[in-house]
């Protein structure tokens, strides 16, 4: 993890598994060659073929605040593989019902979970309060990318997802509004 200061130390997921030892601090010019998930979108989508490639070179992520992201110098960070997470929603206390905005842990969680590895994400998950509410939150997302063959898939499990919470929110508009 590549800490800028950004979060509030004491609500900080990421400061809380380097705490527990869980996670590593690295410096800005560590060179990284696992997968990295930045703040940005501008990356190829996680999907579960990444799996061997996590296990292999490691996971790591960028810890900043959602509301500073754009301070942040990417370009000095050393790192070649970087993955952007599919649509899920934020059950951390910052940004809880928030579309991607994820914290530190909800990102390593899944990852971890998308690749297979769902015990570890329960794991890393289980170290905050309100992380079962994250996987109980996305868990129709998350096992539907973690069953994807491939990025295509990923989009339609991403698309059906969306559009049935589009309906479901009409139908319950619909209610009120005759």
């Amino acid at each position: 993890m590549w800490d800028y200061g950004q979060c509030d130390s004491k609500k900080c997921s990421g400061r809380k598994l380097a705490k527990h030892n869980l996670i590593k601090v690295l410096r800005s010019n560590t060179n990284f060659k696992g997968l990295v998930l930045p703040p940005s979108p501008n990356a190829v989508v996680l999907t579960p073929q990444d799996k061997d490639f996590i296990q292999e070179q490691g996971l790591a992520v960028v810890d900043c605040s959602w509301a500073r992201f754009e301070e942040i110098p990417l370009g000095h960070i050393k790192f070649k593989n970087s993955r952007t997470l599919p649509f899920l929603v934020a059950a951390n206390p910052i940004n809880y019902g928030h579309p991607y905005k994820l914290s530190c842990v909800e990102a390593i969680a899944a990852a971890l979970y998308i690749t297979g590895f769902k015990e570890e994400a329960e794991f890393y998950l289980g170290k905050f309060s309100w992380g079962h509410s994250f996987l109980s939150l996305n868990e129709e997302l998350l096992e539907g990318y973690s069953a994807c063959a491939n990025l295509d898939e990923m989009k339609q499990v991403q698309e059906d997802f969306i559009e049935e919470a589009r309906k479901e929110r009409q139908r319950q508009l619909g209610k009120y509004y005759h």
